[in-house]
């Protein structure tokens, strides 16, 4: 199996519960069918027998440079990667190429299910007008497939 070598993860975020802030983490656990450890998607699929739970809710990226864009061609330089509400931030990595295909986060194998567009719920919780910026450029949802601790500066793989 050919592997490649992708960009590595640049910051971690959980947020407790809907709406807290996001908490930026060195390191975290993930479970899978449940989601990362001490996040409020984690907290929520617990409580639902394993058929009634949301695989595209376990885990969410996006990409540092989207984040960039962001803030510096269409004039929100005040945006924090934690605000944008993504479980990982990465770096050199082609996120949107991943749908549909499995991969690495350091020690964790996952699968990119589908993108994670931008919502209203986004905007109302940041007061920004980000979302037209941000389609097809918000991230991925992902399916934890193995348990494992992802740590902050670990390489992503396919």
């Amino acid at each position: 199996m050919n592997i490649a070598h992708f960009g590595s993860i640049i910051a971690i975020y959980i947020a407790p519960e809907e709406g807290a802030p996001t908490v930026e983490r060195s390191q975290v656990r993930a479970v899978p069918g449940l989601g990362l450890e001490g996040d409020r998607n984690f907290i929520k699929q617990k409580q639902h027998p394993p058929e009634k739970r949301k695989p595209a809710k376990e885990l969410t990226l996006i990409e540092i440079e989207n984040i960039e864009r962001l803030q510096n061609e269409y004039g929100f330089p005040e945006v924090k990667p934690g605000e944008l509400r993504r479980n990982i931030i990465t770096r050199d990595v082609p996120l949107n190429d991943l749908v549909g295909k499995r991969f690495e986060i350091g020690e964790v194998e996952v699968e990119g299910l589908e993108l994670c567009e931008p919502c209203r719920y986004l905007e109302k919780l940041t007061g920004k007008k980000v979302m037209k910026p941000l389609i097809h450029r918000g991230g991925l949802r992902c399916r934890i497939l193995t348990e494992g601790i992802i740590r902050k500066e670990d390489r992503i793989s396919v």
